[in-house]
């Protein structure tokens, strides 16, 4: 595939996942941070995205897992995966961490664990296609391409 073809597959691929609600603003703010000093700027911050989520991830399962469930404890981690997902731009990650803190006021376990089923879902989602969203970015500069820069209107 040559390099134009590439860069257009990226931009095509990109609007999608915003259509589709996957990302939102924050992620293209977050490209804009990147520059020649800092090339891997989205791709490190999103890896440790992914290292923190899937700690917290854990960390959710095993407080839900207890006989005796800490809700602020939950509610804590919750709130912290909200923060990580907002800041990446992870929007559908982002709005069921709001959905699962209002069953976390409840203190409502069965609630608790459906939401936490629907965050791990979107989140393996967002990573799977943010991963491939990476391996394109970098065929395009395997292959001699710039990664073309997403505009702010589509």
């Amino acid at each position: 595939m040559e390099v134009g073809q590439m860069q257009r597959r990226l931009i095509e691929y990109t609007k999608s996942l915003f259509m589709e609600g996957i990302l939102d603003d924050q992620f293209l703010q977050l490209q804009q941070l990147q520059d020649e000093s800092n090339p891997d700027f989205v791709v490190e911050v999103v890896s440790l995205f992914f290292q923190d989520a899937e700690k917290l991830l854990n960390d959710i399962t095993r407080a839900l897992d207890q006989q005796s469930v800490d809700f602020p404890k939950v509610d804590a981690h919750v709130h912290q995966l909200k923060g990580s997902s907002a800041s990446v731009g992870a929007q559908r990650v982002k709005n069921g961490c709001i959905a699962f803190r209002n069953f976390c006021e409840e203190q409502n376990v069965d609630g608790s664990l459906r939401c936490l089923q629907q965050i791990k879902q979107e989140y393996y989602h967002v990573k799977n296609k943010l991963e491939a969203l990476f391996r394109l970015e970098q065929q395009i500069v395997a292959a001699g391409g710039s990664v073309p820069m997403m505009e702010l209107s589509f």
